[in-house]
This record gives structure tokens, sequence and C-alpha cells, in this order.
């Protein structure tokens, strides 16, 4: 027998099952980035606005870096590209330069 088995050939359901937990960091990354970028302070003695922002960024960054973690994993880079990990790290780093520059 030379041809593939079925079970080796079975890669499109694995992809659609690896792809759920990566699109729903992604998200996560990108809606903590959103409101990152989306609060603005009232003025410098607005604490509370500031530690919103400083929590998004650390939630964007940290849904980024566990985009990158999974994608780590040697089952997952067999099957999907690292053009996966993309949307998530640009997510990720517009938070550390919104953390970074303070507001």
């Amino acid at each position: 027998m030379t041809g593939p088995s079925p079970v080796d050939d079975d890669r499109g359901c694995l992809r659609l099952v690896l792809a759920v937990p990566l699109v729903l960091l992604t998200l996560v990354a990108a809606l903590c980035c959103w409101t990152a970028l989306a609060i603005r302070p009232s003025g410098p003695w607005d604490d509370d606005a500031y530690a919103g922002i400083v929590l998004s960024c650390v939630l964007a960054i940290g849904a980024a870096g566990a985009v990158v973690g999974v994608c780590l994993l040697p089952s997952v880079r067999r099957i999907m590209g690292w053009w996966w990990t993309g949307p998530a790290v640009l997510a990720g780093a517009v938070a550390a330069i919104r953390w970074a520059t303070g507001g």
C-alpha cells in the first residue's frame, strides 16, 4: 500500500481544531489593544484611566505571547504556518508602544 492512510491525511480537521485557540487569543489581544487605545484619561490626575491602559496593554501582550507560545509547540508548527501569529504580535507590539508612551 503506497497511498496515505485516511488517518495521516486528516490535516484539515486538525488545522481547524488548532485554529480555534489561536483565533480566540488573537481576538483577545486585538480587543485589549483597542481598549488600550480607546481609553482617554481626563487629565494627569486620572489614575484609574492610566491603570486601565496598563491593564489592557498587559493583557494584549500576554495574549500575543500565548499565541506565540502555542505556535512554538511542535505539533502546531507542523500544521499551522507562522503567519497565524502576525496579527496577535502586531496587536501586542501596538499595546507595548502604547504602554511605553504612557498615554
